[in-house]
């Protein structure tokens, strides 16, 4: 059941797709404009969020009645566009005003950590990996994203601008494979 390859591989998936590195500068500003983020609160949150729908987003999708491949197909697409985003330097997505008192819960927790891409992952992780693997995987992507929350400041003095654009183009690069990947055998499975 415990599988050490498999435990690696989610988090490394998980760490792609959250960014949190490529995410300090949007940390790093919402400081500045709020002037303190609650990394124990956003944590904790997103850690909520993502166990929450690992366990009942196939059931929160049936409601709907979309099926797990589409999910997958649509969070692929999501995924490829926040990708060139951050390949690209460019938004693509609307991001609406930060209410001081919130920012730790929204923008952060959900959807910068938690958001539509990984949730797609979890419920696409979960078609191919144990459910223990998984969670072993979200908790160390958690320990991580609270480090790097309360390191920030530091974080983005020691990587510099030019630092921090790399990483980010670099894991934009490795979304837009994982993104593909998802699209073709979601596409492939769902009979699309």
């Amino acid at each position: 059941m415990f599988s050490f390859k498999e435990i690696l591989s989610v988090t490394l998936i998980l760490f792609s797709v959250i960014d949190i590195i490529g995410s300090i500068p949007l940390i790093v500003d919402l400081r500045k404009k709020t002037g303190h983020v609650q990394s124990e609160k956003a944590t904790l949150v997103a850690g909520m969020i993502m166990i929450v729908f690992l366990f009942l987003g196939e059931r929160i999708l049936s409601l709907f009645g979309v099926d797990v491949s589409s999910f997958a197909v649509a969070g692929a697409l999501i995924l490829f566009l926040i990708g060139l985003e951050m390949i690209l330097g460019r938004s693509i997505f609307r991001h609406d005003n930060i209410d001081t008192g919130t920012a730790s819960i929204v923008p952060i927790a959900f959807p910068l950590i938690a958001g539509a891409g990984t949730m797609t992952t979890l419920i696409t992780l979960r078609a191919a990996y144990a459910i223990p693997n998984i969670l072993i995987g979200i908790v160390a992507n958690l320990v991580f994203v609270y480090i790097v929350l309360k390191s920030s400041n530091w974080l983005e003095r020691k990587l510099g601008q030019a630092g921090s654009d790399i990483l980010r183009r670099v894991f934009g690069i490795i979304l837009l494979a994982i993104s593909i990947k998802i699209f073709k055998t979601h596409l492939i499975i769902g009979g699309i």
